[in-house]
This record gives structure tokens, sequence and C-alpha cells, in this order.
């Protein structure tokens, strides 16, 4: 099924575009009437495109878009109703909400509603976080959580005779840009108005229990905003709530109170509605309210497969984010009660069960502390239990958050901290979020000086190796970061067919290992690219181009014998999924020039803006063993 040969199966030709002035407070019988009506039509359009993403594999975030459609549907009608008092974007920091962004699009005629069809695809340019100058009728990038209300201080500053409006969310409030976000606005009488989805629901769980003590209200009334609390699905109350918000002077926030999903049952309330909506909850909902058609299309949706054969790996794959929480358990396992709990702490971020720390949660509660999406304070925090020697503090994020942390790294690193970190979801492979989610920057935590505090950077190929290298590294002091893809990987075969870094290999920090010996040249690759590139050069042996193969699992230390070893190759080429700015192959070819080593050099990283999906975001940067094999003859 595709968008050019499928219409849409939901009549958006229903919504009916209100005109509401703000100065008037209280809804007429038809206005409400309409209002409630465009309101159950986008829930019942998000439900449905947003589940599209979750029959193709490709995730969606259903619960923030839905849950925010009220105050979504009376700021339309403010928009044409007083057009010239507002900055008519609704700017959000949430991101993942994006669902609100297209189907917005749509309404107003930018978008072509069929288009929703593919959303988060491949190529679809409909990614999961909106992207300004890539999707027709998206008017901003947010960027992660919390990035929002900074920069659009940064807007009403530029228009200050017009209102701005802020969708925020609980979650987003938890951000530290947030709190220094809403001091500006204050002091500055920003007309900035925020208007705040408050489910008490994030990823890993409700903040009324990992965070007991805040609140969204007290917190902002602290920074001097005037606050005003009700509920987000009383929509006569609502809509007075907001005509007040947006016709006072300064910034405003309207906390809005609502189970997550309202509704939809089997859903609403809990965590599973913070993602994409499950296709079999999303057909019951669509059912119930008389979208058949709608829920006959999501039954007949196949998930697209990768059917590539990659040589020279398992059929076996391993997902090394989950592998490295297996790891910790195994070395925790190893000690005893009272010195786990006197000198390991593990502090998470919203993301136990993206980054392999759950598994830790569940094994040892007493050493795991379930925090919010505050990622900067939960490493600092990390780094202080780690101060003292012998001891460790644990963070695990996502890697793109890294570029967040750099401050905090350099800190840990000045006070001699003994701390580990995953950052999971490194690259882009899966990475239908896109640009602003992937992680490609990972080697900002090696930015320390040469006589400074010792750090390593750890990026496993396979789940054999990151076992080895988690219970290797664990114990060691200073600052360690591994890195694990959000993609399952494939075991790496040596040339007999074994497991490569299975049986009694060790692993040694520091150590490059030789997968394929080449007289031709060398590859050297790193992490989900180490596959890929080892499928190339088993097929430029068949073409008999004998080209080597070098993991570089550490990859902040120079080995020195490997690289006197393919440096005197007559070329290397460094293949990798981060940044071709910032990554390994900006630094390798000073690493050769360094020792008088003048083979041809290359290296191919990320290079361009995402194009969503899952593995086609590889092909699409060239990464793929097709560009790879393209590359080496092109340097031969």
């Amino acid at each position: 099924m595709t968008a050019t040969s499928t219409s849409f199966p939901i009549d958006l030709d229903a919504y009916k575009p209100l005109a509401l002035d703000p100065s008037n407070s209280t809804l007429t019988n038809q206005q409400r009437e309409d209002l409630k009506a465009n309101i159950q039509l986008c829930r019942e359009a998000i439900v449905f495109f947003t589940a599209t993403g979750a029959a193709r594999g490709v995730g969606g975030h259903t619960g923030g878009p839905f849950d925010t459609v009220p105050e979504v549907m009376i700021l339309d009608a403010f928009f044409r109703g007083a057009p010239d008092k507002f900055v008519s974007i609704f700017f959000d920091e949430a991101g993942h909400r994006v669902a609100t962004q297209y189907l917005m699009a749509v309404l107003h005629g930018d978008l072509p509603k069929e288009n929703l069809l593919n959303y988060r695809a491949a190529n679809s340019k409909l990614p999961g976080h909106p992207e300004l100058g890539l999707t027709p009728g998206v008017k901003f990038s947010s960027g992660r959580l919390g990035h929002m209300w900074p920069y659009i201080n940064g807007i009403a500053l530029a228009n200050p005779d017009k209102v701005v409006v802020c969708l925020g969310s609980d979650g987003s409030q938890q951000e530290g840009n947030d709190a220094e976000a809403a001091r500006l606005a204050v002091a500055q009488n920003l007309n900035v108005k925020l208007f705040i989805d408050d489910n008490d629901v994030t990823i890993a769980g409700h903040p009324s229990d990992y965070l007991p003590g805040y609140t969204v209200e007290k917190t902002l009334a602290g920074h001097g905003l005037e606050v005003n609390e009700g509920d987000g699905e009383d929509i006569d109350a609502l809509y007075t709530r907001m005509c007040a918000a947006v016709t006072s002077d300064g910034p405003v926030a309207l906390i809005n109170k609502r189970p997550m999903c309202p509704g939809i049952e089997g859903i609403e309330g809990s965590t599973h509605g913070h993602d994409v909506i499950a296709v079999d909850k999303a057909i019951a909902y669509l059912e119930k309210h008389g979208q058949g058609a709608a829920a006959d299309f999501l039954k007949n949706i196949k998930k697209p497969s990768n059917d590539y054969q990659f040589l020279g790996v398992s059929d076996k794959l391993g997902s090394n984010r989950n592998v490295f929480g297996e790891a910790v358990v195994s070395v925790l396992g190893e000690m005893s009660d009272s010195d786990r709990k006197e000198k390991v702490i593990f502090i998470d971020s919203d993301l136990e069960g993206s980054c392999g720390f759950k598994q830790i949660h569940d094994a040892y509660p007493e050493v795991f502390i379930p925090s919010g999406i505050m990622e900067r304070g939960n490493l600092s925090a990390a780094a202080g239990f780690g101060m003292e020697e012998g001891k460790q503090g644990v963070f695990a994020t996502f890697s793109a958050f890294l570029e967040m942390c750099v401050s905090e790294i350099t800190m840990a690193r000045l006070n001699k901290s003994n701390l580990l970190c995953h950052f999971s979801h490194a690259g882009i492979d899966d990475m239908a979020d896109n640009t602003c989610h992937f992680g490609i920057n990972n080697m900002y935590a090696d930015n320390g000086l040469e006589d400074g505090y010792e750090t390593r950077l750890y990026f496993p190929a396979d789940a054999n190796q990151m076992s080895a290298c988690v219970k290797k590294v664990f114990h060691n002091p200073g600052m360690r970061f591994i890195f694990s893809t959000r993609s399952k990987v494939p075991m790496i075969l040596d040339d007999g067919g074994k497991e490569f870094f299975g049986g009694d290999y060790t692993f040694t920090p520091g150590k490059d290992e030789v997968i394929r010996e080449g007289d031709a040249g060398y590859i050297v690759s790193f992490g989900d690219a180490l596959y890929r590139s080892l499928d190339a050069v088993e097929r430029l042996k068949e073409e008999g181009i004998n080209v080597g193969l070098i993991n570089k699992s550490t990859l902040n230390v120079v080995d020195e014998e490997t690289i006197a070893k393919i440096g005197k190759a007559p070329f290397v080429l460094v293949v990798e999924s981060f940044n071709r700015r910032t990554g390994l192959g900006s630094r390798f070819g000073s690493w050769l020039l360094e020792r008088g080593l003048t083979p041809k050099y290359a290296y191919l990283g990320v290079h361009e803006e995402g194009c969503g999906g899952l593995w086609e975001q590889f092909p699409y940067q060239g990464l793929d063993p097709e560009g790879i094999m393209s590359h080496v003859k092109g340097l031969m």
C-alpha cells in the first residue's frame, strides 16, 4: 500500500475551519458542537495514521498528539479569528508529537492527506520529529525535548506585538532548558503562552512516582509565571482559560490535566500510550467510532523487511543495548550485597527500557535510581557518586543527548570521576526519529586534554563483544563510554565461519582486531558499520579484490601495532555511522601522517540529514555495502 495508490480512509474534509475571537470567552452551542466534532475527527485521524507506523515497524508516538488535540483545535480557531495577534505556528517542545504538525499541514492544504499513509517511512519526508524545509507545511524544527521554549523566547522578542504559543508537556518541563527559559520569559515579560499537557506519563513511568515532590505548576509559579491548572478535557473551561491566557500580557502557563490517551481502551492512563499505539488497540478504537475503512487499512499493512543477505555474519541477531544490561547484571552478581550497595549506583533518565537499564532495575533495585528527563543533572550525579576511589557511577541515555552533556562530562573528568556511560541509539540505524535523534557526535565525549584523566570510548561490534567489553571495563577507573545501536546486529564470523568474539574471546581495551587480512588495502570500521563493511569485503574478495578489515572498537586510542600494519597498505578507508565531520575518520588520517604513513586515505560517514525509515538510512548515506564497495574501487 502506498500513498500514491490509496486514498486516505478518514474523511478529513469533514473538518470545520472555525474562526474564534479570543476576546469572547464563551462558546455558542454551534461553536461547541463544531469544536467537539473537530476534536474527535482529528483524534481518530491521529490514531489511524500513527498506527500505520506501528504496523510498518517505524514507531510513531500517538499519545502526545492525541492528548493535545483540544488545545490545537482552539489555537487553530484563534489563528483564524485573530490572525494579526498571533505568530501562527504550533510550536511544540515535545518534538515526537510530530503527528500534530503533519495533520495540521494537511488541514491547511499544505500537504496531501494521502501522504500521511507513509508516516515515518523512509523517503516519505515525514520523520519522527518535525524538520523545517523537509515537510511541506512544517514551520519549525523541534529538536529534542525541552529545546523549543528557549528558542521561541527569541521569536517573542522578534515579534513583541504578537502572542507566541508553545505546546508543552510535563516531560519536557523536566529539562533544565525550560527553567532557564522560564526565567527569561518572566524577566522580559515575553508574550509566550504555554499549553502543557500534564498527563503524568513519560516513557518509563509516571513522574509522580519517580519524581515525588515535583509539580509543573509549583515549578513554573516559582519562576514567576502566571499559572492556571485545569481539566484539559472540559472543552468549555479549557476554551475560557485559553482565551484568558492569550489576551493577557506576559508569559502564562496553562497546565491541562488529563490521563494519557483519554478514551482509548487498554491504553488510557498508561505508559503504553507514550509511543505509538498498538495496531490491535487502534483497530478497536477506530471500529468503535465507525471508522471501519481505516481499521481495515491497518489490517492489511504488511511490514517491510530488509531481505539483503549479509556475508561474513551469522543469522543470529543480538540487541547490544539490552546485552549491555544483561552483562552488567552478570558483573553485579559477582559482587557481595554490601559491595554493590556501597560501590555502584545507576541513574536512569526515563529510558531504562531503551538503554538496557531495565534488567539492572529488575535485578538490583537497591542500586538503581529511576530519574526524570534531566540528562545533564543525572550524568553529573552519577559522576559525583564515582568521585571516590573504588566507587562507580553509571549513567545511560540516547547517544543524541551526549551533545547536551559535554560540559558535564568535562566536569566529571576534572573531578577524576569513575563514570561509566552507556549511550545507546548510536549512529543512524533504525532511526525513524531522524536527524535530531542521530547519535553521530559521540566523539565529543573525548574532549579532554592529552595529559588529562583517562577517557575511553568503546563501540562493540556485536552482542558477544558487548558482553566481553562490559565485563572487562566495568570496574576500571576513569571515564568510560560504551555505545550501542538501536538496531539489532548480527554476530561477526571469522573466516572459518565461527563467531569471532565467541568462545574464550577476551576484550582488550585499546586493541584493534583484524577481522580479515588483505593486501589491496584496509577498511577500518566499528559498531554496526562493521558488519556492512565485512559484507563489502567478502563480496570484493569474490571479485578478486583482497581487501582487509579492521574492527576499531576502542575509538580514541591508537593501536600502534595495527596502524603500522595497515599504514603500509595501498589504501585505508574508514567507514562509520558517525558524523563525517567529527567522527573517527576526521582523526585517523592525522594519526597516519603523524607516524609517517601515507597510504591513500578516505573516510565515509554520515553527511546528510536523514531520510526516515529504519535500515534505509544506511544506503541513503552511501554507507551500505554497495556504497562501500564503490568507494573502495574508486580508491584503487
